[in-house]
């Protein structure tokens, strides 16, 4: 059967205005190593409206959505490693071919920028239009999935048993990925460790929920009162953002000091506060993007600390991917506890839900039902 060459997505048109649910159209097949993708769900990602304060970088008109899953429709050429049928779950794009690439470091790709936020692959520029023939930003993230169909390189789909849940799979994707995936392994977090979350986000709350699987005690730092509920409900000691003494707080609950801190916020104050809360030798990873110069207090990085960026939790999407979708089954990684799903049409009030913090991560499914 022919793919479908028409489909609906949600197309936003100007960095101030609302998604708007469009017949969008590509032309073609699948091409050499693609493949064409049913989307079941697809996450909404902060990074997805960071897209609005992009200045301009990020071209538009475009489909935004980067955390889609799905089943396999149709497949270009032999080489893809897949079939129609499979249950898939898409993540970042990545060259395949650069040093970081080949080292097994596909986050850190020489092209990762352009590939996923600044323009795509340039001959995906006059793939896809709107239904007067306009053209649409190449594929933001290698996805595009805040839509029906999603055309993809087999390297950035992830296949996945069909047992699972494939429309809340997305998030493990991106959002997920890099909480677990920095816990996992950029920490290498274990029985004995505990690890500080700044933020209780989706990015945080996976961490959580990771480090909680490792066997380490999550400690999660938020200025929401609902969302420090959450973490103790996923068993993290929880505190308040603003504790005067948060430091002395966290020392005293380890005995000296956090082994590992994430901090999601890229508040200056909270990273600051972060590493005071480290133990001699700790690792404090940043995961949100710093607009400004990062004043550090002094002697916050005596004693052997240090502080990283980490993209995309270090991970390679084809092996964590499988791994936390293990864990979900052992009953240790229940990451449908921080999902509210949205029919697509609804897109606009799942972007007003996830900027004023009502909902951890919603997830958009073009043909399904909100529950």
């Amino acid at each position: 059967m022919r793919p479908a060459t028409a489909f609906r997505a949600a197309v936003l048109r100007s960095y101030a205005g609302p998604f708007t649910i469009e017949e969008v159209r590509w032309s073609g097949e699948p091409a050499d190593g693609e493949v064409l993708v049913e989307i079941a769900g697809c996450g909404m990602c902060r990074t997805d409206l960071a897209v609005r304060a992009s200045a301009g970088r990020s071209p538009l008109p475009a489909v935004l959505g980067h955390e889609g899953a799905g089943v396999v429709v149709a497949t270009g050429g032999p080489g893809t490693g897949l079939r129609t049928g499979d249950h898939v779950v898409l993540s970042f794009d990545s060259c395949g071919k650069c040093r970081s690439c080949l080292a097994a470091a596909p986050a850190y790709c020489d092209s990762f920028a352009a590939l996923n936020l600044f323009g795509g692959r340039p001959g995906d520029a006059a793939r896809f239009t709107d239904a007067a023939g306009g053209a649409l930003a190449p594929r933001w993230f290698g996805q595009s999935s805040f839509a029906e169909y999603a055309l993809v390189r087999a390297r950035n789909a992830v296949r996945v048993d069909p047992d699972l849940p494939v429309e809340l799979l997305g998030p493990l994707g991106c959002g997920f990925l890099t909480g677990a995936g920095t816990v996992l392994h950029t920490f290498g977090a274990g029985p004995g460790d505990t690890v500080l979350v700044i933020g209780a986000g989706a990015v945080g709350l996976a961490a959580v929920l990771a480090a909680t699987a490792a066997g380490a005690q999550p400690i999660a730092v938020d200025r929401h009162p609902e969302r420090l509920a959450t973490a103790r409900r996923l068993h993290a000691v929880a505190l308040p953002a603003a504790a005067p003494d948060l430091a002395d707080q966290v020392r005293r609950l380890t005995g000296g000091g956090a082994a590992y801190a994430l901090d999601t916020t890229g508040d200056a104050r909270l990273i600051n506060e972060a590493l005071r809360c480290l133990r001699p030798t700790g690792h404090l990873g940043l995961v949100a993007r710093l607009h400004t110069a990062l004043p550090l207090a002094p002697g916050t990085l005596d004693k052997g600390r240090r502080i990283s960026h980490v993209c995309e939790g270090d991970a390679v999407p084809g092996l964590l991917i499988p791994r936390l979708a293990a864990l979900w089954r052992a009953g240790l990684f229940p990451f449908e506890q921080l999902i509210r799903t949205y029919p697509l049409t609804a897109v606009n009030e799942a972007e007003r839900d996830c900027a004023a913090g009502r909902v951890v991560k919603p997830v958009l499914l073009p043909r399904g039902v909100a529950r």
